[in-house]
């Protein structure tokens, strides 16, 4: 009686294990993204962040699930591919925004400053203009 007590025991605590396994190679490709997630989000900045790590990531997940069609893996392995190709999907949304809105702002402060120098410069000409001919 007591040993199958212990093996129940033991098939329970080896079937958590493989879940708590299954979930962290699952989820772990994704963790080192969240703080960069909310520090770009947070300063607006997207300066240190490479697309073309992205683009790496994308592809080799993308390769690894038509892999699959050919040679079957651990449906673990599927799930990390899915939520890595989430992930960066949102990271280049997130980036592309955050650059975009970022030259857009740097545009607009360049064409506010020539603005505001060409007027500068023109009114001085003005008025040599007009003395000039006084």
């Amino acid at each position: 009686m007591d040993e199958v007590i212990m093996d129940q025991i033991m098939y329970a605590a080896h079937q958590a294990v493989s879940w708590i396994a299954s979930l962290a190679i699952i989820f772990g490709g994704v963790v080192p993204y969240i703080p960069q997630y909310r520090d770009i989000r947070r300063t607006q900045n997207a300066e240190g962040f490479s697309t073309y790590v992205c683009l790496v990531l994308l592809v080799a997940n993308i390769l690894r699930i038509l892999f699959r069609f050919g040679h079957f893996f651990e449906t673990p392995l599927l799930w990390q591919s899915v939520i890595m190709i989430i992930t960066m999907l949102i990271m280049l949304n997130l980036c592309t925004s955050v650059r975009m809105a970022t030259e857009l702002n740097t545009k607009r402060r360049s064409f506010t400053a020539t603005d505001s120098k060409d007027e500068e410069i023109k009114v001085p000409k003005r008025l040599f203009l007009v003395l000039r001919w006084c």
